[in-house]
């Protein structure tokens, strides 16, 4: 019944490998993410999807381009990362020692200079509008990063956009949000290659 949604998180990067939160800073797959987007588009070969969106970051385009769907894509900006703020490019543990406080996390402390979780939220949903506009069946793909798709599935299925730190997500990989007769489900989810 419905509109699936793919959701693919992009291959690895430089910062996804040391986990360094990434959001505005625009860098690219390395080589080991490139490998793994071809073996996205490998399991992709063959899917028809309605429709295409992808953010506008490079990491997420190139994986989009490599898995064989760049003429496809569409420039989706509600794709972005969470803006992390002052959290850019620093670690967990890193934002752990300078606040001193040993269970610091995105998902439950303020964000300095950048989105709550809650407004991430609400983009994730305007996401999910956009994707279903027009289709009514089929399939389609969202080319995106961890944490933005991670709220994307909480929010499908009716939690709150901070349950999404309940869905751990490789790179490199691709879930499936669907249906149930008329409940919306996780279908499939962070389907990784190796």
């Amino acid at each position: 019944m419905g509109v699936e949604l793919w959701l693919v998180r992009h291959g690895e990067t430089e910062w996804s490998l040391s986990g360094a939160h990434t959001s505005r800073t625009d860098i690219p797959l390395t080589e080991h993410g490139r490998k793994r987007a071809e073996e996205l588009r490998d399991f992709l070969k063959g899917t028809q999807f309605a429709k295409v969106l992808v953010s506008p970051m490079q990491r997420a385009r190139e994986t989009c381009e490599i898995a064989g769907f760049g003429a496809q894509a569409v420039v989706e900006r509600g794709l972005m990362e969470w803006d992390y703020g002052e959290s850019e490019g620093k670690t967990t543990k890193e934002m752990r020692e300078k606040y001193g406080k040993p269970d610091w996390s995105v998902w439950n402390d303020p964000i300095i200079g950048g989105e709550t979780v809650e407004h991430v939220g609400m983009r994730a949903d305007e996401v999910i509008a956009r994707a279903l506009d027009g289709v009514t069946e089929g399939k389609v793909a969202l080319f995106a990063h961890a944490h933005i798709l991670r709220i994307t599935a909480a929010r499908w299925i009716g939690l709150e956009a901070r349950a999404g730190r309940f869905f751990g997500l490789g790179t490199g990989s691709v879930s499936v949000l669907g249906w149930e007769r008329e409940t919306r489900v996780v279908s499939r989810w962070n389907r990784e290659f190796e």
